[in-house]
């Protein structure tokens, strides 16, 4: 049999997904949050890693990446993905768009302490809205994960000089080698200037609840 590739074509449609909260927000709220999660996780799992922060100072909102699948050969853990390298510029436009929706909907328009973090293959998500959608946070934190490579140092000279940005990950990650680890720090210095600071945690690849409730304070 011989195998030819069809002509791929393009449909747009209304999509709906899924997103996660912890607490609610209130004239007490200190922290707004917007967490992105890694590939394999579900945001309802995710969130969990906030639930020791104080539950009235802090509100968190994790979005849901859209494309689930099974991660055994039980079909009983699911998990998701936020990308691939297939048609990854129409799917950040989706990606994109469902943020916008959610912003609308739960984001005050005064905020006292905007933080957004992205989690391994969240960092690429959180980095792209921020830049494309111009969210002048307080704090960006990169977590054990990869800034695309098509994001410009001119992509974020919108952000207030006093935001902080973070890029954090174990000394023991798997998935970050010497070689990675000198790329990154040069690619985000080079995007964020002396707003960045590096934090090297004893751990693998995993979420660093410690300081997560350093940054709640």
């Amino acid at each position: 049999m011989t195998f030819t590739n069809g002509l791929e074509k393009k449909v747009s449609y209304t999509a709906t997904n899924t997103y996660s909260v912890l607490n609610e927000y209130s004239d007490k709220t200190k922290n707004v949050w917007i967490v992105f999660h890694g590939m394999g996780y579900l945001s309802k799992y995710f969130i969990n890693y906030f639930s020791e922060l104080n539950s009235e100072e802090n509100f968190i909102i994790a979005p849901q990446a859209p494309a689930k699948y099974y991660q055994d050969s039980n079909f009983k853990r699911i998990g998701a993905s936020w990308l691939t390298r297939e048609n990854t510029e129409d799917e950040t436009k989706n990606i994109l768009r469902y943020m916008d929706k959610i912003f609308e909907t739960e984001i005050p328009k005064e905020i006292n302490n905007l933080i957004v973090m992205g989690y391994s293959q969240g960092v690429s998500i959180a980095t792209r809205w921020v830049a494309s959608r111009k969210i002048n946070c307080n704090h960006l934190l990169l977590h054990s994960g990869g800034i695309p490579k098509e994001l410009k140092k001119e992509d974020f000279d919108f952000l207030n000089p006093k935001t902080k940005v973070t890029y954090l990950y174990g000394d023991n990650d798997p998935y970050i080698t010497e070689a990675r680890k000198t790329e990154a720090h040069l690619q985000a210095s080079e995007l964020f200037g002396k707003q960045l600071k590096v934090e090297v945690f004893q751990g693998v690849h995993e979420v660093n609840t410690n300081f997560l409730k350093e940054l709640a304070k």
